[in-house]
């Protein structure tokens, strides 16, 4: 009998819809919460003569001695912490989530949230639980720790600030959360540059707390960087699980140079708040819009109609990200990522032309 994908791939993954990310070629690209800022000339030449000298003939260093140093010192990782790099934070979720694979495990998150947190779990084979948030997308703090009681979960993923809603859910009620967990906690604080909050200084308090990183919002996408930062004997455990050379010789050589650039990431920040601030202002005037609060550099909006709203901004080659059909409490939601002037002015335009239509 010849093999299929039907006879040897599990059923359940058979069921998986892959994780779809739409062409952007010739659109306005507004779905990805990317910075819409290139680096810095100054830093474009320096990574351009770093690069040709790159030994792409070696393998990388398995440790990254330099760029977790460099990451140490910009991010103000505590020295008594841990640290582990991923290709992007997408592979510390994988590798945190099979590392507490045992049979029985539960993964807990609030949702609507990041959909690769429930998507790694059912890869790994482990029961997902998540929990609705409130009507206003606010975290219900009771009902989680009911259920944290109930389901004993082995890890819990609490997005901060949540994507796609954009909101930071309040420290008392993080606090609580990690305190009340039997297993581990891990913040992703992939939007922090845009929040300014962040639990990274007190992970001393907390044994059980991991805080993840990624350097995609911050204007390196393209170079696929995460990192996460814990007790040290958890490092040490998810360090078996990290393929030995995740993190590639040109990902390590280009994160040493960009992140001495860190304060022009800051001030790129900064124009994208004021831009953020100045898109929901507009927004919030149009007729049948409600627009949720946000502290990422994205706005989360619920129209009359998303699915026609969103067909009308791709006609004007605009790419935003539909939640619609996603998750109950994403009915008619869109995500608008905030970029350049010229790219939000577009979008704005588009937007309202939409509406009337």
């Amino acid at each position: 009998m010849t093999a299929t994908p039907e006879t040897l791939i599990r059923d359940d993954i058979l069921k998986l819809s892959a994780y779809h990310v739409p062409s952007a070629a010739g659109m306005v690209k507004l779905d990805a919460m990317e910075n819409p800022y290139r680096l810095p000339e100054a830093a474009r030449i320096e990574l351009a003569r770093a690069l040709v000298e790159a030994p792409i003939n070696r393998y990388p260093d398995p440790a990254a001695p330099e760029l977790k140093a460099m990451l140490r010192r910009v991010m103000q990782i505590p020295d008594s912490a841990g640290l582990i790099l991923g290709n992007g934070s997408d592979e510390l979720i994988q590798l945190i989530t099979h590392a507490v694979g045992r049979s029985g495990a539960v993964v807990m998150a609030p949702e609507p949230t990041f959909a690769m947190y429930r998507m790694n779990a059912q890869i790994a084979n482990i029961r997902f639980a998540g929990v609705p948030l409130n009507a206003d997308l606010t975290l219900d703090i009771e009902k989680f720790l009911t259920k944290i009681g109930e389901l004993k979960p082995a890890l819990i993923w609490i997005a901060y600030p949540n994507n796609p809603t954009g909101n930071c859910y309040p420290d008392a009620d993080i606090e609580a959360i990690i305190r009340a967990a039997p297993g581990l906690v891990v913040l992703d604080e992939a939007y922090n540059i845009f929040a300014g909050r962040s639990f990274l200084p007190r992970l001393a308090q907390f044994a059980n707390l991991i805080v993840m990183r990624t350097v995609s919002k911050v204007g390196l996408a393209g170079i696929r960087l995460g990192y996460a930062a814990a007790a040290p004997q958890w490092v040490e455990q998810l360090d078996k699980v990290r393929p030995p050379y995740n993190v590639s010789v040109l990902t390590q050589v280009a994160g040493e140079i960009a992140l001495h650039y860190a304060a022009e990431f800051d001030a790129q920040a900064e124009r994208i708040k004021a831009a953020r601030a100045a898109m929901i202002a507009r927004l919030t005037v149009l007729p049948g819009v409600q627009t949720f609060p946000t502290e990422a550099n994205f706005v989360l909006v619920r129209v009359p109609d998303a699915p026609k709203l969103d067909a009308h901004l791709k006609q004007r080659k605009i790419l935003i990200r539909s939640f619609h059909g996603g998750h109950p409490l994403l009915a008619h939601c869109l995500r608008l990522t905030v970029g350049t002037p010229e790219e939000n002015e577009q979008l704005l335009v588009a937007f309202a032309e939409g509406l009337r239509a």
